[in-house]
């Protein structure tokens, strides 16, 4: 192995290691809507408590572009290395802080505490990203440099690979009520263990030799945030990142990975051990991927790989999911055996009341099942429910193992479309912006990209598919949420056919340690 592929492998371990964990932290919180809406939010209109829930992950996204401004000013001030060290111990801190809040039942401010620490995950993970790609592009050659970042795009998906095996591991030591009790928070708790690890390998980890190189000179930027968007220029690159690219890969993003889990888990009432393990499974053989079309971009450039992604996705989109409902609803199957059992316990509110609680479990004659516990508040005396509480509903479907495939090329799918535009763009974000602002100017249209308008998609679509539903239809439109991810990239890819060029022509100049943008601003712009 060459000393300079060596250096470089050293590099991407490095920050992969780090960036996974982070990812890992973020997405945990998602992983566990279920459980968080029922520990930490009221519960007396479960949708309600979901949509908070939901609410809330959406709230570290919609902060990331801050932590983009913070972090990135700081990372082209003092350094790569030094700034992502910070959002490290920032997320790993507020990641096993939440899985050591009380439950809203004993703690009244516990959802304001959780939606404290879920800004602050949001504002570290703002500064990790772009700090990662930076640094890892930075040691990259010009020619190969689709393919080593793309090494750190994996990180994403493997962050949420990794917290769902997590969650899988802990639910399979434990007992339903011992992960439902107290076990749900180890995942959160493990999370210091994780980032201690990567503190000391990220501690080993050298500043970027470009960025040395301005330092050295005195050519590091004064006032980053003011060159990047004060300056028509750059602002027209950073508008056209953000408009062009990063709005359309952030949606293909969050449908292909998280809505889909969402989708599942809620819509579907897909058991949860079978949801998030064949979404695993799908996350792992889809990964490799990432690496695939980030090598690709660096040929045949990142522009018409990522246009692609987004077209398959706007096209696919409806049928994968119709498909998906359809895998999974079990109306049209044969039941085989039916039972049904009532009991009932006491209102923890009111001591006149009780809530009953009917189990109805239905096995069909494929191997399927359906558990569906309905929950009515009825009079302690005579036993009748009120006409005034309307009953909660909560299914399960459990599948028989033959549909496990079928699932998982469903999802396996999605998350192709997902690595054909999340693979190239952190070469194409880096070769759009000069070093000594690097940090800043890409950072920012990446994290409005995926944290606005991707991080909104589970909440936003969820929402869209609850408003569908009306008396005459009471189920609704499930395919209704679909709609916002659809536009937002079908006006991404507009954008991006028309204005950004497939070329690959910025470089560093090794002279000048400045990027060189050789595309004519016409064509560009």
């Amino acid at each position: 192995m060459k000393p300079m592929e060596n250096s470089i492998r050293r590099v991407i371990f490095a920050s992969s290691a780090g960036t996974l964990i982070e990812w890992y932290d973020f997405y945990i919180f998602g992983s566990l809507a279920i459980v968080i809406s029922e520990k930490f939010f009221p519960q007396g209109n479960p949708t309600l408590a979901f949509l908070s829930t939901l609410a809330t992950f959406a709230a570290g996204f919609i902060v990331r572009p801050f932590g983009a401004l913070v972090f990135g000013r700081l990372g082209d001030i003092v350094g790569r290395k030094y700034t992502f060290l910070l959002t490290l111990v920032i997320m790993g801190g507020s990641t096993f802080l939440i899985g050591c809040i009380p439950t809203y039942e004993t703690f009244s401010w516990a959802p304001l505490i959780v939606l404290l620490l879920r800004l602050l995950q949001g504002l570290a993970l703002g500064g990790e990203y772009g700090g990662a790609a930076t640094y890892v592009a930075e040691h990259s050659p010009a020619k190969r440099r689709g393919y080593y970042t793309s090494w750190i795009q994996t990180t994403a998906t493997l962050g949420l690979f990794v917290s769902l095996g997590v969650i899988l591991i802990t639910r399979n030591l434990l007992s339903d009520d011992q992960f439902k009790a107290w076990g749900w928070r180890l995942p959160f708790l493990l999370s210091v263990i994780l980032v201690i690890v990567s503190i000391v390998i990220r501690m080993k980890m050298h500043e970027s030799p470009l960025f040395n190189k301005l330092k050295e000179e005195g050519k590091t930027s004064v006032n980053p945030l003011k060159e990047s968007f004060g300056h028509k220029t750059n602002l027209k690159m950073v508008l056209l990142a953000l408009f062009g690219a990063t709005m359309g890969q952030g949606v293909v993003w969050y449908t292909g990975q998280f809505y889909a889990q969402t989708f599942l888990l809620k819509t579907c009432n897909l058991n949860d051990v079978q949801a998030n393990t064949w979404i695993g499974i799908a996350l792992l053989f889809a990964t490799p991927f990432f690496v695939v079309f980030g090598a690709l971009s660096d040929r045949i450039g990142r522009k018409s790989i990522m246009m692609a992604g987004m077209l398959l996705a706007i096209v696919c989109y409806r049928p994968i999911f119709k498909t998906l409902y359809n895998v999974t609803d079990v109306a049209s199957k044969t039941v085989a055996n039916e039972h049904t059992s009532t009991n009932s316990k006491a209102d923890a509110k009111d001591a006149s009341l009780v809530q009953l609680i009917t189990t109805t479990e239905k096995t069909f004659t494929d191997g399927a099942s359906l558990k569906e516990i309905k929950t009515q508040a009825a009079d302690a005396k005579t036993m009748v429910p009120l006409a005034s509480s309307k009953p909660l509903v909560k299914k399960t479907v459990t599948l028989n193992s033959s549909e496990a495939w079928k699932i998982i090329a469903l999802v396996f799918v999605l998350v192709l479309f997902v690595t054909m535009v999340y693979g190239p763009i952190a070469a194409f974000l880096v070769e759009m912006f000069p070093t000594k602002i690097r940090y800043t100017s890409m950072s920012l249209p990446y994290h409005i990209g995926n944290g606005v308008f991707g991080g909104l998609v589970p909440f936003i679509a969820t929402l869209m598919f609850e408003y569908s539903k009306t008396p005459a239809n009471p189920a609704g439109d499930v395919l209704a949420g679909l709609w916002y991810p659809i536009a937002i990239a079908g006006l991404c890819a507009i954008i991006g056919m028309l204005y950004l060029s497939n070329k690959i022509t910025t470089h560093i100049d090794e002279a000048e340690n400045e990027y060189v943008h050789s595309t004519p601003k016409k064509e560009m712009l």
